[in-house]
Parts: C-alpha cells; structure tokens; sequence
C-alpha cells in the first residue's frame, strides 16, 4: 500500500481520500482504524465508488427492502452497517431514531410538524420529509424539550 501525505493550506480540515481497483481487506482494516478513532465516519458505496461519509453530511438513515441507506445533500448511499450499529456508533451525536427503520440528523431538520395526531412529521433541509412512528414520538418530543 502506498500512502502519501499533501499538505495544503487551502484546506481547513484533513481529508482522507482512499483510490483502489477493489475493496480490499486492508482498506477495510484502515477505515476501521480511522473509524474508530473518534472521527465519526461511515463507508456509503454508490455505484462502485465508495465515498466516506462525515456525520455532518448526512440527512437521514434508513432501512429499505433489507438494505440500509443514507441521504445526504449529495445522493444516496448503500451502507454495509446494520441500522444499530450506526446508531451507536454515532451515539451522543445529533441523531435520533425515529422509527424501527429509521435515524435522522437533527441538525438537518428545518421542522417538526405536531399537527398530526399521534405522530410528527419531520420535515428536512433539502425537501424531503418523514414521520416519526407513534412508538418513538413521546422520545422525540422529550429529546426536543416539548
């Protein structure tokens, strides 16, 4: 494996940036190493193409016909974790499980609508939207402070 550190000052924050032919063990082992190391990260594949997704970026998780997905301003990504396991990996971060299949980013939430008895409709940055699940709206509404 060959590695290769630039340094530029345009940019502000380190990025980590992977190029292969294929998935391979040991560019598991490093993503692991660096996902581990408090950076909280996930691997999104979108067409053979794997992309490191920051916390930040991402909209939503979800589970969809036995595969997990996350949104985020950029597309939608196939995740290999169970939904979870992203939930406690990114646990004490600004996500919050909404229903049995779903996380969201409370930081890309632009409004939660209450007019709709027994659940919230949630409603996102870039549009899109979802509904809380009756079982989990007495959480969201504590998480809230309402």
């Amino acid at each position: 494996m060959q590695v290769e550190i630039k340094i530029d000052k345009k940019f502000k924050e380190p990025k980590i940036i992977i190029v292969a032919d294929k998935m391979t063990e040991e560019i598991d082992a490093v993503f692991k190493i660096l996902s581990e190391s408090g950076y909280k990260i996930i691997a999104g594949f979108s067409d053979n193409i794997v992309t490191m997704l920051e916390e930040k970026d991402i909209i939503k998780i979800y589970a969809s016909c036995g595969k997990v997905y996350a949104l985020t301003d950029k597309g939608e990504y196939v995740l290999k974790l169970r939904l979870y396991e992203i939930e406690e990996k990114f646990s004490g971060a600004s996500f919050v499980r909404i229903s049995n299949s779903e996380l969201i980013n409370l930081k890309k939430v632009k409004s939660f609508d209450l007019s709709i008895t027994g659940t919230i409709l949630v409603r996102f940055s870039d549009g899109s939207s979802s509904y809380a699940s009756r079982r989990y709206v007495s959480k969201i509404k504590k998480i809230l402070g309402i």
